[in-house]
């Protein structure tokens, strides 16, 4: 069964729609509708079931906007697509909060350094926002770039991450 719960954010409501215990597709939206287009049709559910709390997702969703940026790490995801972008979104999973890459070095790091702008459409396809934290990757001149979620968004999350307490 695909379920789904969105929970209340500083950032805004997040949604997580999960299947078999996976994370298919997840953002900052109360719209579930605009994820399940977001998913590889291989995984695309036919129907969603409202619940209120995703058990390890909605906690490791709570605990990461609370403070705790590791939280989102060990919350197993599910992602379909060709070989490259499938290899860049584990990739994404390596990266450590508060240590941005360039879209160059998110390049380097999953392995084809001349492919810049492959890299940078792994993070535009990116259906699991916040557990493949595609936030992570900067432009190669440093600044933000674009964010399905919004620059806002994507602001709060660099600065949560770079916070010390």
């Amino acid at each position: 069964m695909t379920s789904y719960s969105t929970v209340d954010t500083p950032v805004g409501p997040f949604t997580a729609v999960v299947r078999d215990d996976e994370v298919i597709a997840s953002g900052w939206t109360a719209d579930v509708n605009s994820l399940i287009s977001l998913i590889h049709p291989s995984l695309r559910p036919s129907e969603v079931h409202s619940r209120p709390d995703l058990g390890l997702v909605t906690k490791a969703v709570r605990e990461y906007h609370a403070g705790d940026v590791r939280a989102i790490e060990d919350v197993p995801v599910n992602q379909r697509s060709g070989e490259f972008i499938q290899h860049a979104w584990k990739v994404l999973r390596t990266v450590p909060a508060g240590e941005p890459v360039t879209y160059a070095q998110f390049a380097e790091l999953a392995g084809r350094p001349s492919a810049v702008r492959a890299a940078a459409s792994a993070c535009a396809r990116n259906p699991v926002a916040l557990f493949v934290p595609c936030h992570r990757v900067l432009r190669t001149d440093g600044t933000i770039g674009g964010f399905r979620w919004g620059l806002p968004a994507k602001r709060w999350l660099l600065d949560h991450e770079t916070t010390k307490p």
